[in-house]
């Protein structure tokens, strides 16, 4: 396959910005506009070892975390679960630090699907060392819920436990009984709207029915950048729940009605 082919399939597979650069032979930078937390761009690189073409970090995802964490933070406790539980579900490798992932079968496109996905999961481990006191929210956030839904009508803490056994894609509140149920994420912060934005990819890549709702603590406090990957996905949003609590009750009410 030639490399302007396997260019064609990444933009056609997940994203008409990626673009790929020469660096040598039989090696190649991947161009995506994911980015972790602080903005910068994940570090991808698409090389031939031996027979196979792998995909590869080259050490930097892990370099890029010891920015703020110390390195044997990384591996322990929760922090070395979140990392463990990512580099498994995506078959990625980790080998003395760099992160691997050959691509099966020529199948370039969902190789790098994944290759990403696995890279800001990891990435993830980063939210708690900045954990804040959380807010009210989230309970506010489940009492309208309780209050508006019918019990049998909701499901707190959803996944998909065929296709996601180990609940990497999750959704706060799965509301049933119409023909697409609608998906309600509680966003509290960049991290929580960037995991929404994966989960809602990957619930299209498996072809589920879905309507989505997104229920803010505060819009205004997430980077305009996750904001707008998310707006790409994301139907229905309200910027707050304080200001919006009444809105928010008629369009559940008006969509457990259809």
């Amino acid at each position: 396959m030639s490399i302007e082919t396997i260019e064609r399939e990444f933009r056609k597979k997940i994203s008409a910005k990626i673009r790929l650069a020469g660096e040598g032979m039989e090696r190649f930078r991947v161009f995506t506009p994911f980015l972790f937390e602080d903005g910068d761009h994940l570090s991808i690189v698409l090389k031939k070892k031996g027979m196979r073409w792998v995909l590869s970090d080259e050490a930097h995802t892990y370099m890029h975390l010891t920015y703020d964490i110390d390195e044997r933070d990384l591996h322990s406790g929760t922090r070395q679960k979140i990392i463990s539980n990512a580099l498994s579900t995506f078959q990625v490798e980790d080998r003395d630090g760099e992160l691997l992932l050959d691509v099966p079968d020529g199948r370039y496109g969902d190789a790098l699907y994944s290759f990403v996905q696995a890279l800001l999961k990891v990435s993830d481990v980063s939210y708690l060392s900045r954990e804040r006191v959380r807010s009210t929210f989230m309970d506010d956030f489940r009492a309208l819920l309780c209050e508006v839904i019918p019990e049998k009508r909701r499901v707190f803490d959803w996944n998909d436990p065929k296709r996601d056994p180990q609940k990497m894609y999750t959704v706060d509140c799965r509301i049933n009984g119409m023909p697409r149920p609608l998906f309600v994420h509680a966003l509290t912060g960049d991290g929580r709207t960037r995991d929404a934005t994966i989960a809602l990819l990957q619930f299209e890549k498996w072809g589920i029915p879905f309507r989505s709702l997104a229920i803010f603590e505060d819009q205004e406090s997430i980077s305009r950048k996750v904001l707008a990957r998310f707006s790409n996905l994301g139907e229905k949003q309200f910027s707050s729940i304080t200001a919006n609590q009444d809105r928010i009750a008629q369009f559940l009410r008006e969509s457990i009605a259809e």
